[in-house]
């Protein structure tokens, strides 16, 4: 995962579509976000002992004593985020991404320094909900996984996307750790269910928001 993703819809309609009626004092203004980036505050779903917390918090997270030795995480692998020293504060706390899908480059093999920008989402046209772990005060990190062949001509890495049932289980504070594990090693949403078609560059600047960003693109000569 490159970095990039897409909130569209409001968070009513997400929480909504999460199965539960927790989006009470929420509008239904949508989010808009098409070009979501790190150290930006998004808005992430928590569950506390007082029901479904909704926050924006920043994408990225560096413990304090990491600070000034490397660049705060974005992203987590969930082959070693449970035994890993870094994440070690962040891993108990689990939390859900609502996106509507999200963004990877691939370079032209016959000219590297080019690079085409795809937009990923479910073919049923459903929002999705990534696994994430962090803390309101610290940041956030997106966990990721192999993309077993299925995605690998754009990205060998994914996203974790949780189905309804289990991302509802994912942020339950009773799952224990294991099954959280089990969770998001074994049970996220496979490579078949999602396709991907090329957009425009003008996602690779922050600054550029709106729909057109993921509207497709027809590749020209010499793609």
């Amino acid at each position: 995962m490159c970095g990039r993703f897409v909130q569209d819809r409001s968070v009513a309609d997400y929480v909504d579509w999460l199965g539960t009626n927790a989006a009470s004092g929420y509008d239904g203004v949508p989010l808009e976000r098409y070009n979501v980036a790190p150290t930006s505050k998004v808005h992430v779903l928590q569950e506390s002992g007082n029901g479904l917390l909704i926050s924006a918090i920043k994408w990225g997270w560096q413990p304090f004593w990491a600070k000034g030795k490397r660049p705060p995480a974005i992203n987590a692998r969930v082959e070693t985020v449970s035994s890993s020293g870094f994440f070690r504060d962040a891993w108990p706390h689990r939390l859900l991404v609502p996106a509507a899908g999200w963004y990877e480059w691939v370079t032209n093999a016959d000219d590297p320094k080019h690079k085409q920008p795809y937009f990923i989402h479910l073919k049923s046209g459903e929002p999705m909900f990534f696994a994430g772990i962090g803390r309101e005060d610290e940041g956030f990190v997106i966990l990721t996984a192999d993309s077993m062949g299925g995605m690998v001509d754009i990205h060998d890495r994914r996203p974790i996307v949780l189905a309804p049932e289990l991302a509802k289980e994912w942020m339950n504070p009773a799952t224990t750790q294991q099954r959280a594990e089990v969770i998001a090693r074994e049970l996220g949403t496979g490579t078949e269910a999602f396709e991907w078609y090329a957009v425009d560059r003008a996602v690779g600047n922050v600054r550029n928001q709106g729909e057109q960003l993921v509207m497709p693109l027809d590749r020209g000569p010499g793609w």
